[in-house]
């Protein structure tokens, strides 16, 4: 059983393994999570526990009439299970709790799940920032979904 519980300092060799594992050459660094972790209240994150280990882990950026989503990442044994959304709907969550009327994110152009989870939760896409994403000259897709007058 997958439980999600707020992020402590102790998970993050775990999840600069498991960011190495998915992410690669976007991988976040040990001193990135430490950084994140100090910008507390206004980042949130929480992490999925699956047993002993973390089933994947997503953030929020509370910045006030608009949140943004950091991360969202589900290792690749949890992949198809419908854990990405249950990550995204507890941002949505804690945004519109934080009073946020819209919540942005950016998205790789080549990752289609991601696109598709997000568009099934209603955002839509604003612009798109070409080469954003280094190395490879990847595009970003710029989604926002209007919080205010929505229901979870």
């Amino acid at each position: 059983m997958t439980q999600l519980r707020p992020l402590r300092w102790q998970d993050i060799p775990e999840l600069v393994t498991l960011e190495q594992q998915l992410f690669a050459h976007d991988a976040w660094s040990e001193p990135t999570w430490w950084a994140e972790l100090a910008q507390r209240p206004r980042r949130s994150y929480v992490v999925a526990q699956s047993g002993d280990n973390l089933a994947g882990y997503a953030g929020l950026d509370r910045g006030g009439d608009v949140a943004d989503v950091m991360t969202i990442a589900v290792a690749p044994a949890h992949q198809g299970t419908g854990l990405g959304r249950v990550l995204l709907d507890r941002l949505l969550a804690d945004a519109r709790e934080s009073g946020a009327e819209h919540l942005m994110l950016e998205v790789r152009a080549d990752n289609e799940a991601a696109q598709r989870l997000y568009a099934g939760s209603g955002f839509e896409l604003l612009t798109v920032r070409r080469k954003y994403y280094q190395p490879g000259d990847v595009d970003a897709h710029v989604m926002r979904l209007h919080l205010k007058g929505d229901t979870p």
